[in-house]
C-alpha cells in the first residue's frame, strides 16, 4: 500500500475485510468515496455507527432489531406454534418472502462446522430448547420445529444434529425441501423456490 497516501491505504485494507470484498474492489470503492461529496460520505459513517448503536439481539429468536422482542416475537397475530429455524438473519428474509409462513424464527448464527472450529456451543441453541418448554401452566406452545438451514455439507450437519436434539422433546421436526438446491444458500432462493422448500418439508 506504499503507492497510496496512509488515509487511503488504511481505509483500503479495512474494505477487504468485508465480505466479498478483495483488493480491486476495495480500491474502487475507496476512490469512489473519495470522489462524493462530504456530507455523502458522513451520510454513510452516521449510518453504519447508528446501526452498531441501535441494533440488538431479540432475546427470544437472536434475529437483529431494534426493539426487543423483535417484530416477528411481539405480533400476536403470528403462529406460535411453529418456530423456524435459519442460520443467519438474512435467511429469515428469504422465508418471509413467500408470504405463506405466519409462525415464528429462531436464528443460530451460523453452522456447525468442525473445520473451522464451530460447535454447538457457539450456536444459539440453548435459548431455542428454552422455548420449548411447558409455560406456567404446563402447556407446551410450539408443536413443530422446521430445520431451514442453508443446503450444505454445515447446514446438512446443523440440521442432522438439532434433529436429534429436537426429537426426544417431543415436538415435531421437519427439514425443508430440496426445492432449493443443494450447494447453495437460502440468500439467493427466488420466492417459488422457498415455498417449495417450504411446502414440501420432510419430519426427521
Amino acid at each position: 500500500m506504499l503507492d497510496f497516501a496512509e488515509p487511503v491505504a488504511r481505509l483500503i485494507d479495512e474494505l477487504k475485510r468485508l465480505p466479498g470484498i478483495g483488493s480491486k474492489s476495495a480500491q474502487r470503492v475507496a476512490f469512489y468515496l473519495l470522489r462524493i461529496p462530504p456530507e455523502e460520505a458522513t451520510r454513510l459513517a452516521d449510518a453504519i455507527h447508528e446501526v452498531k448503536e441501535r441494533i440488538i439481539f431479540c432475546s427470544i429468536c437472536n434475529n437483529f432489531t431494534d426493539s426487543d422482542p423483535c417484530r416477528f416475537c411481539s405480533n400476536a397475530s403470528r403462529d406460535r406454534s411453529t418456530i423456524c429455524v435459519v442460520e443467519e438473519p438474512f435467511n429469515l428474509l428469504a422465508v418471509e418472502k413467500t408470504r405463506e409462513y405466519r409462525g415464528l424464527y429462531h436464528v443460530l448464527h451460523g453452522s456447525l462446522s468442525p473445520i473451522r472450529g464451530i460447535g454447538p456451543e457457539h450456536l444459539k441453541i440453548r435459548n431455542l430448547i428454552e422455548r420449548l418448554k411447558p409455560s406456567g401452566d404446563g402447556f407446551v406452545e410450539v408443536r413443530e420445529i422446521i430445520l431451514a438451514t442453508n443446503p450444505t455439507t454445515e447446514g446438512e450437519a446443523t440440521a442432522n444434529y438439532l434433529g436429534r436434539l429436537l426429537k426426544p422433546l417431543g415436538v415435531k421436526v421437519s427439514r425443508i425441501a430440496t426445492g432449493v438446491p443443494v450447494g447453495s444458500d437460502l440468500e439467493y432462493a427466488d420466492e417459488v423456490t422457498m415455498l417449495k422448500s417450504l411446502i414440501n418439508r420432510r419430519e426427521l
